[in-house]
C-alpha cells in the first residue's frame, strides 16, 4: 500500500495543471492520497473537485469566518478503491471523522468517539470548536490502523494568537492521540505539520533554531526523546541531507534547494504480527518498505535554463511542496464494509439532493397548472384560439395562422417574442366550429404579459444611443408632408418653372435649394431634411466640400493623437531610465536590485526597500543572493 501526503497550495490550480483531477490523482500510482491546504470553501467543492473514477474522497473545509482565514486551508483524502460497496480493501475506510475533537462528526459513532470525548474534557467546548473550526484533519480508519490527514498551522513570530492556537492545536491533537493508543489502535499521520524538527530539515539553521517551543514538541513525540512516533522518513533516510519538502514561493529558493523539511510521515503503535513484543520488531522496520520524496513535482527542475531574477521569468506550475510519500507491506484485508457517510459521493452539493419519485410527479403537476394559470391570464376571454379552422376571432390580430400551427404572439405590436405555439390537437380551447389545438409553452416567454404603462414606462428608461439623436422622427417627416401640402400653389407653380433658383430660400427649410449654404448642408446630414429628395448639382458641390473638410479634420485628429501617443511613450521611457538610474546594485554581484514593500503589519508596513535579485541560497555559494538589503528613500502607497 502506497500512501502519499502532498500540500497543493490550492486543489483548484492543481486540478487545471493536471488537467483533471483524475489525472492528478493518478499521477501519484497510490492507493491513498492525503492533500492539504485545499483552499476550498465547502459551498465551492463539485464534482470536478471532489469525485474521480476510482476513488472515494473525504474533505474538511474551514468554517471559521475570521479575516484572512475564509477559503484557505482544508484537507481532503482520496482512496483509491475497485468498490465502493461491499469491499474488503483496506484503502477504502470503514470509518471517517472530520476534525478531531470528536464535535463536528463522524461516520459511524462507537466507543471510539467517546473515549475521545473522555479524554478532553479538561478543554472547554469552544476551544474543542476553534481549533476545528479552519478545516485541518481529516481521520479515516483503515481497520488496522487509523490514518490522521493534517495541516498544521503556521505562526509567526510575534504573533500571539496564532501561537496560543498552535499550542492548543497540538495539545489537544495528542491528547486524542494518547486515547487511541491506549485502545491498542496503530496511528499514521501524515501531512504538512509547519515544524521542521532538526537542524538537518532546514537550510542554514538559525541560533536560536532549537529553542522553538513548537520544534521542542515535536521531537518529545518521537521514539528516540521516549515518545511513542517514528518520524518514517528519517529513519528510513537517518543521514540524508538537504532533503527538504517546502521552499518560499518568493526568493526562488527552489533553484539552491534552499528549503526545509515541514511534510512528515509519522507512525505509532504495535506491529501488525504477534510476536510484536520481540525486540527490534517494531511498526517501522517490519511493515514500511520504503519513504522518500517526489522531487520531480518540485517547480524548478535541476538543469533547467531558468534563472531567478527577482521573479520567475517564465511561469513555473506546480506547489511550493513536493509530495512524500511511505510503502507499506503485509498490510492484510479487512471486513466486508461500504464507503463511509462521510464520503464526499453523499454531500448535497456534490451528489445533489436525493428526490423521491412523489416529489417529481408533483412538480410536474404544480409546472403545469402555473402555465395554464399564465395562459388564461395572458388572453382575453374574447380571444379565442382555433387549430384545423379556416378562422381566428378578429381580436387577435398578431396571431399568424398556418393551418394547424399557430404561432400566437403578444396583443402589443411592440412584443416580438412568441408565449406559446397551437400545435396539434387539443380540447383546451373550443369554439362554435368543431375545432382543436395543442399548446405548446416557450418556457422562456411564459410570463404574464406587461401593461401598456409598464411597457411605456420600460421604453422611457431605455437608454438611448448618440445615433438616436441625429435619425429622423415619424412625427417629423409628418409635420414636413402636412407643411409641404399646404403651400400655396402659386409658390409650388414657381418651384416648377425655369425661375426655381430664385424662388428656393422659400422652401430651403424642407427641399434642396441651389443656392444652398454649409449651415444648411449640416442640418440635412442630421435629419432635417428627407434624404431621398433629390437635389441640386450645386447642393452636391457644398456636400462635397463638407466631406472634404471633414476629411482634413479627421485626418488632422489622426496626427495630434499619435504625436500624443508619442509624446507618452518618451515620456514613459524617461521615467523608466530615471527609475532604473536611482535603483542600486548589489554589493555582491554589482547587479540591479529588486524593490519589494513590506506587507507585515508593523511599524514598517508600506516602506520600500531593495535586496539582491538573484535567488535565495547558501551563504557560501557566491551564485546565490548576497544578502543585500537598503531602505528605500520614501514609502509606498498602502493600497
Amino acid at each position: 500500500m502506497k500512501i502519499v501526503t502532498y500540500n497543493v497550495n490550492g486543489l483548484r490550480q492543481r486540478v487545471s495543471q493536471f488537467g483533471s483531477l483524475l489525472k492528478l490523482l493518478n499521477s501519484f500510482d497510490a492507493d491513498i492520497i492525503c492533500i492539504q491546504e485545499t483552499k476550498l470553501r465547502i459551498q465551492e467543492l463539485s464534482a470536478d473537485l471532489a469525485i474521480a473514477d476510482g476513488y472515494e474522497s473525504f474533505f474538511s473545509c474551514t468554517r471559521t469566518s475570521d479575516k484572512g482565514r475564509t477559503g484557505y486551508s482544508g484537507v481532503a483524502t482520496f482512496c483509491r478503491v475497485k468498490s465502493a460497496f461491499s469491499s474488503v480493501e483496506a484503502a477504502l475506510p470503514i470509518a471517517a471523522e472530520e476534525g478531531f475533537t470528536g464535535l463536528l462528526g463522524c461516520s459511524r459513532k462507537d466507543e471510539a468517539a467517546s473515549a475521545v470525548a473522555e479524554g478532553l474534557v479538561e478543554f472547554s467546548r469552544e476551544e474543542l470548536l476553534k481549533v476545528d473550526s479552519e478545516g485541518r484533519c481529516i481521520i479515516t480508519d483503515h481497520g488496522h490502523f487509523v490514518l490522521f490527514n493534517l495541516y498544521g498551522p503556521r505562526a509567526g513570530d510575534g504573533d500571539s494568537e496564532r501561537i496560543q492556537f498552535k499550542l492548543n492545536f497540538f495539545k489537544i491533537l495528542e491528547k486524542r492521540w494518547e486515547s487511541l493508543l491506549c485502545r491498542g489502535r496503530r496511528i499514521f499521520v501524515v501531512g504538512d505539520l509547519n515544524i521542521a524538527p532538526s537542524a538537518i530539515d532546514r537550510c542554514e539553521a538559525g541560533p536560536d533554531f532549537e529553542k522553538n517551543e513548537f520544534r521542542t514538541w515535536f521531537r518529545s513525540m518521537l521514539v528516540e526523546s521516549g515518545g511513542h512516533f517514528f518520524d518514517v522518513f528519517r529513519a528510513k533516510n537517518p543521514n540524508r541531507r538537504e532533503a527538504f519538502t517546502c521552499w518560499p514561493s518568493n526568493t526562488g529558493a527552489e533553484q539552491f534547494n534552499y528549503g526545509t523539511r515541514i511534510d512528515h510521515i509519522l507512525c505509532a503503535g504495535p506491529c501488525l504480527h504477534e510476536e510484536h513484543d520481540v525486540e527490534g520488531h517494531n511498526l517501522v522496520t517490519f511493515h514500511v518498505k520504503e519513504c522518500a520524496i517526489l522531487t520531480e513535482y518540485k517547480r524548478w527542475k535541476p538543469g533547467s535554463a531558468t534563472r531567478w531574477k527577482g521573479g520567475w521569468n517564465i511561469k513555473l506550475e506546480g506547489s511550493d511542496h513536493a509530495p512524500v510519500y511511505p510503502c507499506l507491506r503485509e498490510i492484510p484485508d479487512v471486513s466486508e464494509h461500504s464507503t463511509p457517510s462521510l464520503a464526499a459521493r453523499y454531500l448535497p452539493m456534490v451528489h445533489g439532493l436525493q428526490q423521491t419519485l412523489v416529489s417529481v410527479l408533483m412538480r410536474r403537476q404544480a409546472t403545469k397548472q402555473v402555465k395554464s394559470d399564465v395562459v388564461s391570464s395572458s388572453f382575453p376571454d374574447e380571444c379565442i384560439i382555433s387549430g384545423g379552422c379556416s378562422h381566428v376571432k378578429r381580436s387577435i390580430a398578431n396571431c399568424d395562422v398556418n393551418g394547424t400551427d399557430i404561432s400566437c404572439r403578444s396583443l402589443d405590436q411592440d412584443s416580438r417574442n412568441p408565449i406559446l405555439k397551437v400545435v396539434g390537437h387539443s380540447e383546451d380551447f373550443k369554439e362554435e366550429a368543431a375545432c382543436s389545438t395543442t399548446i405548446v409553452f416557450n418556457e422562456e416567454y411564459a410570463r404574464p404579459l406587461p401593461n401598456k404603462r409598464t411597457r411605456k414606462r420600460a421604453r422611457k428608461s431605455q437608454q438611448l444611443s448618440l445615433r438616436s439623436f441625429f435619425q429622423k422622427s415619424q412625427n417629423l417627416d409628418d409635420g414636413i408632408e402636412n407643411s409641404t401640402n399646404d403651400i400655396s400653389t402659386s409658390q409650388t407653380g414657381v418651384l416648377n418653372s425655369n425661375n426655381q433658383s430664385q424662388e428656393a430660400p422659400v422652401m430651403d427649410d424642407h427641399r434642396c435649394g441651389t443656392m444652398q449654404n454649409d449651415t444648411n448642408g449640416i442640418s440635412s446630414s442630421q435629419g432635417q431634411e428627407e434624404p431621398d429628395r433629390p437635389c441640386s448639382p450645386t447642393q452636391n458641390n457644398t456636400n462635397g466640400n463638407a466631406s472634404s473638410q471633414g476629411q482634413e479634420e479627421q485626418d488632422g485628429s489622426r496626427y495630434l493623437e499619435k504625436q500624443k501617443k508619442s509624446d507618452a511613450l518618451l515620456e514613459w521611457q524617461r521615467i523608466q531610465q530615471l527609475m532604473q538610474n536611482s535603483i542600486p546594485l548589489c554589493k555582491g554581484h554589482r547587479e540591479p536590485c529588486v524593490s519589494r514593500v513590506v506587507k507585515k503589519r508593523g511599524p514598517n508596513f508600506g516602506h520600500r526597500f531593495y535586496v539582491c535579485a538573484r535567488a535565495e541560497g547558501p551563504s557560501s555559494n557566491p551564485e546565490a543572493n548576497c544578502g543585500y538589503f537598503r531602505w528605500a528613500s520614501t514609502k509606498s502607497r498602502t493600497k
